[in-house]
C-alpha cells in the first residue's frame, strides 16, 4: 500500500513539474537564409550568438572569438551550408552537399573551411584535416554600424545572377567568401532536349540566346517557329523584330519594321497591350530613322 502511496505521489509531483516549465526565448536563436544563385539552391542554417556587450574578434582570451583559433562559426552546433549544386567558391569547386563552416578568425585573414563531418557540432577538437572539403582565405572588411546577433547573408548577387558572396556580419566585422555558378551548359542542355519535343519551348530558348549574345540567326528561326505556334502572342513578334534589328543590313531592317508593325497591330486589337504598343511604336520610329 505504501509503495502505491509512494508511486502516486511521485507521478503527481513529476507532472507538477511538467506543466510548470516556462518555454523561453533561446539564448541564440535559430537562423536561416536562402537564396537560388542562377540555378543553384543555397541555404544556411545557423544559431545566431549575441554580443552582449562582449568583445568579440581579437588577439588574446579577452575576446570571444580569439584570432588564430578554430571556430565553429556560431553557437550550438554551428552553421551549416547546403548546396544542391557544384559551386565555385574563391575560384575552387565546391561539391553540391552539406557543409559545416568552420572559420580561423584573423586580423588581416579569414580562412573559411567548408567541412563534411557535420556531426562534431560544437566540439572543435574533433576537428580532422582529411574532413576538411575545401579551405579559403579572404580578407574580413569593417561595418560602420556594429551588428548585435551573428548574421548570415547571401549578397552581392551580380546582374546575370551567376556570382554571390556568403557573408557573416558580427559586432564590427564582415567576411565575404564569392561563390560562382556556371548554369549555361545545363541551359543549353535543356534547349537541346526540350525544343525537339515542344514548340512551346522555341521562345525560351531564342530568348536565352538572344539576351546572351549566342547565334542570332538560330534564335530567330526559334523565334519565328514561336511565333508560327501562337500569331497572337505579339510579345514574341517584338522580340523577333528587335532580333532582326540587331542584324542591322538593309534587308534585315525591312523585316524588323514588318514584324514591329504586325506586333504593334496585334497588341491594338488586345484587351492589354502590357506596355507593348509604345515598344513598338518606339522601336518602328527607330528604325525607320535609320
Amino acid at each position: 500500500m505504501k509503495t502505491k502511496l509512494l508511486s502516486l505521489l511521485l507521478s503527481v509531483v513529476a507532472m507538477s513539474m511538467a506543466t510548470a516549465q516556462i518555454t523561453l526565448p533561446a539564448a541564440s536563436p535559430a537562423g536561416s537564409v536562402y537564396t537560388q544563385v542562377g540555378l543553384t539552391d543555397v541555404t544556411i542554417d545557423y544559431f545566431r550568438p549575441k554580443m552582449k556587450g562582449r568583445k568579440i574578434f581579437g588577439a588574446g582570451d579577452d575576446y570571444l572569438v580569439p584570432f588564430g583559433k578554430l571556430w565553429r562559426t556560431g553557437a550550438n552546433s554551428g552553421a551549416i551550408l547546403t548546396i544542391n549544386k557544384d559551386l565555385t567558391v574563391e575560384g575552387q569547386n565546391l561539391p553540391a552537399g552539406e557543409y559545416m563552416i568552420l572559420t580561423i578568425p584573423g586580423k588581416d585573414k579569414w580562412e573559411v573551411i567548408f567541412y563534411k563531418d557535420k556531426s562534431i557540432g560544437g566540439n572543435m577538437a574533433k576537428h580532422k584535416k582529411e574532413d576538411e572539403q575545401l579551405r579559403v582565405a579572404v580578407a574580413p572588411g569593417k561595418l560602420t554600424e556594429p551588428v548585435e546577433l551573428l548574421t548570415f547573408n547571401i549578397a552581392d548577387i551580380n546582374a546575370d545572377n551567376t556570382a554571390a558572396a556568403l557573408e557573416l556580419a558580427w559586432e564590427n566585422t564582415s567576411v565575404k567568401v564569392k561563390i560562382e555558378t556556371d548554369f549555361d551548359k545545363e541551359v543549353m542542355e535543356q534547349i537541346a532536349q526540350k525544343t525537339k519535343v515542344s514548340p512551346n519551348t522555341y521562345a525560351a530558348a531564342a530568348n536565352y540566346y538572344f539576351n546572351n549574345g549566342k547565334d542570332l540567326d538560330q534564335a530567330i528561326a526559334w523565334m519565328t517557329k514561336a511565333v508560327e505556334a501562337n500569331p497572337n502572342a505579339f510579345w514574341n513578334s517584338h522580340t523577333l523584330a528587335r532580333m532582326y534589328a540587331k542584324k542591322g543590313d538593309k534587308q534585315s531592317i525591312k523585316q524588323a519594321i514588318a514584324k514591329a508593325e504586325d506586333s504593334l497591330a496585334k497588341a491594338k486589337a488586345a484587351d492589354s497591350d502590357f506596355g507593348y504598343i509604345k515598344r513598338n511604336e518606339d522601336l518602328i520610329a527607330e528604325l525607320k530613322g535609320k
